[in-house]
């Protein structure tokens, strides 16, 4: 696969995601530079919204991200990745598990853990090489959490904040899930399920959660 083309999800011929990159098209900017300022764009205009909780599929298209405020890691990642992919550049979601260990207090009243799963990133191909990318804490975030900014270079993977600016531990990769063609939907809601029995009712059929 190319990690190029439109799908269901990376719907970037819409108008919400051709908006989204318009003024990175016609530009002298690099691959790179575009990258850069594509990541951060994406990283700070969605809010980061663990808590809620969908496996509608409709809800997890590009162009009907783009129209909420807010968002989780998969969320802001399939924004990314349709928008680097309008701009020519190969692009995929991966997905891990993760443990969060500052401000932790309402995700385990919510799931009943610190675990977070499965959490999304982006593999995006800069310059020769794949790179992993991490939008998913705005800044306005970070600065609450005494956390400094998951900035991205271009250059080099773009991970969690291991510490925050205290040397706390911040966030620990617990497992990595490798890197899908498309949303895996099936896969996403399994691991929930699996991770999360308590949020789930086994007697109904519920596919969206406000926690």
């Amino acid at each position: 696969m190319d990690f190029l083309s439109p799908t269901y999800f990376f719907d970037y011929e819409s108008d919400e995601i051709q908006d989204l990159v318009s003024e990175f098209k016609n530009t002298s900017l690099s691959e790179k530079e575009i990258s850069i300022a594509l990541y951060n764009k994406v990283r700070d205009a969605w809010r980061y919204d663990p808590y809620s909780l969908s496996f509608n599929k409709e809800k997890y298209r590009a162009s009907e991200i783009a129209k909420r405020p807010k968002g989780h890691c998969i969320d802001k990642s399939i924004i990314l990745i349709a928008g680097l992919r309008a701009l020519g550049i190969p692009a995929r979601i991966h997905l891990a598990k993760v443990k969060n260990h500052i401000g932790v207090e309402r995700l385990i009243e919510k799931f009943g853990s610190n675990e977070l799963t499965p959490h999304g990133m982006v593999d995006a191909f800069i310059n020769g090489k794949w790179l992993k990318l991490s939008p998913t804490f705005n800044a306005t975030l970070c600065e609450m959490l005494n956390v400094a900014p998951l900035d991205f270079d271009g250059e080099n993977d773009s991970i969690l904040q291991e510490f925050n600016s205290d040397g706390t531990q911040f966030m620990e990769y617990l497992e990595d899930y490798g890197h899908f063609e498309d949303v895996p939907m099936e896969f996403m809601e399994r691991n929930a399920r699996e991770h999360y029995p308590n949020i789930f009712d086994p007697n109904s059929n519920q596919t969206e959660f406000q926690l």
